[in-house]
């Protein structure tokens, strides 16, 4: 036997070209090099197989050639390193064994306790498999882990796990061998490269090592994957009046910048509702279409029209959403929704972006063109609004468009300060007018709200029919002086010009009434208000010392201006809500809209004191007051809708209103903000909300909101409103919290007007409204959730407010159970139940 042997020390070069000559250990390396190297030579020559190791064995009468000691080799992006590899020559295999491991170039980490493989390491079987892969997904890093007692390794591309498990959940630092939170254990796990799947065979779901599902084939992208082309998760579906049912969607990655969702959704009592949404990336945005439509086998599973859809059998949905960029400050867009009805959306929870439920429940559908400038702003849209209450009349909801704002500043040479233009121009139309009853409401067909008498002051016209149009052009400058002591001066002037369109419709419907409001003709009308003003303050600012400063703040303000002309002769569709607190004492026009232009002279006045102190502290109190010197109270003049009146605002001198604000730190703010009567002191209006984070003494935060809101019966409120929210999460672990929220209706007095709307379907004759006689728990939530980097679990009940007018659901109350698990990279299972048996005639659904 002849046997050659030759070691060679450590260096800080960690790779040796194999093909080096010269000194003994390097001819051993060019032997290795020769044999092996020249194997995995491309056809160009230029792919190079580096090896560092600490001995060099060649075993002549074997046909061997051993690398021992530490031995890294790079080949094409991948990397083998172990304690001795053996490359024999007569089989064209290569051995590694001692703390094995591959890695790749997409650095995926194999390791084993043995590796036997082809001299290009594309090929062969690996003992004792582990293989960690690291990518991101959503922005969050994911580690993937395979193991296996022996894996295939087939043309680079495929590895093959015998008796295999999968997961995507950390090991346990403290026992590395206890069972993760959740794993797939296989016959035959497959997991092909160059298609991106893992294929299972023969597998079992364990979680926390015990087995909760088997499913003999199935298969999911790797989590090298963005979009593939496969079946999601499926999702389940009980409810009294669809049945029980089963979804599977499909997704199809036609290209890469679009694809296709289909969703068959089979219902045992209503039959096949399809689904189906189209995505579409380009170079300057990209759009999507959702469509859904079904033909019902059971309609008499929903009231009939007008509390319901049943006497339809075909019910769907068409809805587009689109955003492009014209270049860097210019993109327009849409979000357009067409319904077959109110009820559809909800009853078959269709998901849908046109929704708002800031109070009830709306689609909205609009389409936009939109620039921003330095210091300019520019927006033109339309609007649709399709109400989704059983309350809502269609022909009642207005089409706006267009509506155009524009929004200027600069800063004018010569005379400095700030100059401001505003433009607006609104127009819309609609059917039929709106009317509501001053105090208690009356019911049009038990559901429609209406008048019982058509006279100014007591009746309300939330919105004319026919059309209406105004275009506003406003100009303000403002510019701030300090003099030598401190004080503040302020002086401003604007003018803004109104331009009115309108043309009644007198024709149809309760049309006819609005002839005791407005005038019946086509009218132009111009109305421009132009104002000058000061405001002043004087802040006096003394130190704490270390502890911070304090500062207390007189304020006082005049504005100037003619009496506003043409109040109740024009419509008012924007100036409905009037909040007078602290946040709009010192607006110049206290209207929320471009209808209504405020006038007369009127002086606000006020008290501010705040500290500022060490670690956090902040604390703020203000106090104001707000005066008509001159000329016409626009808040005690009457338009369609009595706007200001019971404001606070509708006498010479004002309510008062104040804020007291204090943050302790960082951690705890609390607020409250109040209107109290300018005569005896009785409070009209209260918030108070305190927010409080205890991190890191404690994982719990906490939040807490109270509102008390007098009687407004000259503008449609005529009891009390009061309620409470209080919401809380405690994380007891890191990966464990727990989650809850109460709303309490404390005003006691509030018309059960969806009671009044169920008895009235089923006797109208008999139909009378209920009060609340206590405090009333409108809707609460409690949730137990877990996160960690590879699973998502939570488990919610939740209590749905109760509804102040017929709605879409499909009880009386909804008691909720939700469960959602996700395993990571797996997919995920959802299912939702209501828990409560009672049934009521509202929401478009048939009671039982």
């Amino acid at each position: 036997m002849e046997r050659f042997k030759a070691t060679i020390a450590t260096s800080a070069v960690a790779m040796v070209l194999l093909c080096a000559v010269g000194s003994v250990p390097a001819l051993a390396q060019k032997s290795l090099n020769d044999t092996l190297g020249s194997k995995l030579q491309s056809g160009s020559g230029t792919d190079r197989l580096f090896v560092d190791a600490k001995e060099i064995v060649y075993n002549n009468d074997k046909n061997t050639i051993a690398a021992a000691g530490d031995v890294q080799m790079n080949y094409q992006g991948k990397t083998l390193q172990a304690d001795r590899v053996t490359y024999d020559r007569n089989t064209g295999r290569v051995y590694a064994e001692g703390n094995a491991k591959l890695t790749d170039a997409s650095g995926a980490v194999v390791t084993g306790d043995r590796f036997e493989l082809t001299d290009d390491f594309k090929n062969g079987f690996i003992n004792s498999l582990r293989v960690v892969q690291s990518t991101t997904e959503n922005g969050r890093p994911l580690t993937t882990r395979f193991s296996a007692p022996r894996a295939e390794r087939a043309e680079g591309e495929t590895t093959v796990f015998e008796r295999g498990t999968y997961t995507a959940c950390e090991p346990c630092k403290d026992n590395p061998e206890k069972p993760p939170l959740w794993q797939v254990r296989a016959a035959k796990i497959i997991h092909n490269n160059s298609e991106q799947t893992i294929y299972y065979e023969d597998a079992t779901l364990e979680i926390l090592g015990l087995p909760v599902a088997y499913m003999p084939y199935f298969w999911t992208p790797d989590p090298t994957v963005k979009r593939k082309t496969g079946f999601l998760s499926p999702r389940y579906v009980y409810s009294s009046s669809l049945g029980v049912g089963l979804s599977v969607p499909f997704f199809w990655a036609i290209a890469p910048n679009y694809d296709l969702t289909v969703t068959p959704t089979y219902l045992s009592r209503q039959g096949l509702l399809g689904q189906a949404e189209w995505r579409h990336r380009l170079d300057t945005g990209s759009y999507t279409i959702r469509a859904a439509g079904i033909s019902q086998q059971d309609p008499t599973a929903f009231l009939v029209s007008p509390f319901g859809p049943g006497d339809r059998d075909n019910r769907g949905s068409l809805e587009s959403t689109g955003q492009f960029y014209l270049n860097d400050r210019w993109k327009w867009g849409w979000d357009v929704a067409l319904l077959s009805d109110k009820w559809f959306l909800q009853n078959y929870r269709i998901r849908s972006e046109s929704l708002s439920a800031l109070y009830l429940k709306e689609s909205i559908s609009t389409l936009y063109l939109q620039g921003q400038g330095d210091r300019s702003f520019f927006d033109l849209r339309g609007y649709y609004f399709q109400g989704l209450s059983s309350t809502d009349w269609q022909k009642q909801q207005p089409v706006v468009a267009p509506v155009l704002d524009y929004n200027k500043r600069i800063t004018p040479a010569g005379i400095g300060g700030e100059f401001s233009l505003d433009v607006n121009v609104t127009s819309l139309s609609r059917e039929a007018a709106q009317f509501e009853q001053a105090g208690k409401p009356a019911l049009l067909f038990g559901l429609y709200q209406t008048c019982a008498v058509f006279q100014r002051g007591v009746c309300l016209v939330r919105g004319i029919s026919g059309s209406d149009s105004r275009a506003s052009v406003s100009a303000s400058w403002r510019r701030e002086f300090i003099d030598p002591v401190g004080q503040v001066w302020t002086p401003f002037a604007y003018v803004r010009a109104d331009n009115f369109w309108t043309a009644p419709d007198f024709s149809g419907f309760q049309n006819f009434e609005l002839s005791n409001f407005i005038s019946g003709n086509d009218e132009y009308a111009f109305r421009g208000m132009p104002g000058i003003g000061l405001e002043y303050r004087f802040p006096f600012v003394a130190s704490l010392g270390t502890s911070g400063t304090q500062t207390l703040e007189p304020i006082a303000q005049i504005v100037a201006r003619p009496s506003e002309t043409r109040i109740g002769r024009l419509p008012n569709e924007d100036a409905q809500s009037l909040i007078f607190d602290d946040t709009s004492l010192f607006n110049w026009d206290k209207f929320t809209g471009y209808d209504r232009a405020e006038g007369g002279v009127r002086a606000n006045v006020g008290l501010q004191y705040s500290v500022t102190g060490a670690d956090g502290f902040y604390a703020n109190v203000l106090f104001g007051q707000s005066y008509q010197l001159a000329g016409r109270n626009s808040f005690k003049t009457l338009d369609l809708v009595n706007t200001g009146l019971e404001s606070g605002l509708d006498s010479a001198a004002s309510d008062y209103v104040g804020r007291f604000q204090l943050s302790p730190n960082k951690n705890i703010s609390f607020v409250t903000r109040g209107r109290f009567d300018q005569n005896d002191f009785g409070l009209n209006r209260l918030e108070a909300g305190v927010t409080a984070s205890f991190s890191p003494y404690l994982p719990f935060s906490t939040s807490l909101t109270y509102a008390r809101y007098a009687a407004q019966p000259a503008i449609g409120f005529d009891q009390r409103r009061e309620g409470l929210l209080a919401s809380a999460t405690w994380n007891v672990t890191p990966k464990w919290y727990v989650t809850g929220s109460l709303l309490l209706d404390l005003d006691r007095y509030l018309l059960a007007r969806d009671t009044f709307a169920a008895n009235f379907i089923a006797n109208p004759s008999t139909a009378v409204y209920n009060r609340l006689n206590a405090a009333y728990v409108g809707s609460m939530s409690l949730g137990v959730g877990y996160m960690d980097e590879c699973t998502t679990f939570t488990l919610n009940y939740s209590m749905a407010p109760r509804n102040l007018a017929v709605t879409s659901g499909e009880k009386d109350r909804s008691h909720t159970v939700m469960f959602r698990l996700e395993l990571r990279t797996l997919g995920e299972v959802s299912f939702s139940q209501n828990i409560n048996g009672a049934a009521s005639s509202q929401d478009g659904v048939a009671a039982k």
